[in-house]
């Protein structure tokens, strides 16, 4: 079953993207987002197997790892007083159970990871199906990505969305480069989860929110 888009309007959030319609525009301005997450592409067939070669344009891997459905997560620390985050699609849970582990990649070109990462903690919220809107705002370069945000500071300086369906309060465990990004594990110290909080969904360059499967008529 295809999921229901929350916009009605196709998504583009690569970081040459256009602005999305709901987000706040200046005229003649170019938009600046920080987002770790994938453009949809068309890629060229090679025969009747219907495998596609991989060509020089790096928007054709992009485009067909943006088939894959995630989730999308916040991550943000207050650093020397100062609130900062991230956003990243490229999040996974389930890499170890003992200890807890986690992880995401990053952009080796991210300005804004060389100083999350300073933090004592990490706090990853997964954000919640009606957080569109300030999915774009935390990936903004301009002006403040927390500005009217509701959030959630501990002790040591894990920062939190309010209304997200899971909180991690994590901190680094390990650094990978890989390529045009570093693989990044986190440990997971402690947990929230919201269960009357459905998460929102990222795929085929379009927000979009959770349908229960029906089961087919016997």
């Amino acid at each position: 079953m295809t999921p229901r888009d929350l916009t009605g309007a196709p998504i583009d959030l690569d970081l040459d993207a256009q602005t999305h319609p709901d987000a706040p525009a200046t005229p003649g301005a170019e938009p600046d987002l920080d987002l770790d997450l994938d453009l949809v592409s068309a890629l060229e067939s090679t025969g009747t197997h219907g495998l596609e070669i991989i060509g020089s344009d790096p928007g054709d891997i992009r485009g067909a790892f943006g088939r894959f459905p995630s989730g999308v997560a916040a991550l943000c620390a207050v650093i020397d007083g100062a609130l900062t985050g991230l956003v990243a699609s490229s999040f996974s849970v389930g890499v170890s159970y003992e200890p807890p582990l986690v992880l995401f990649s990053v952009q080796n070109s991210s300005t804004t990871w060389p100083v999350l990462r300073q933090g004592a903690r990490i706090g990853v919220s997964i954000l919640g199906s009606d957080h569109a809107r300030e999915c774009y705002q935390l990936a903004s370069r301009t002006g403040d990505r927390f500005a009217g945000l509701d959030t959630r500071t501990t002790d040591l300086g894990a920062l939190f969305i309010e209304g997200s369906s899971l909180w991690l309060d994590c901190e680094i465990y390990s650094e990978t480069p890989a390529g045009d990004h570093t693989i990044v594990l986190l440990e997971v110290k402690s947990v929230k989860v919201s269960d009357d909080r459905d998460p929102l969904i990222y795929h085929s360059a379009a927000f979009r929110s959770l349908v229960p499967a029906r089961p087919e008529a016997a």
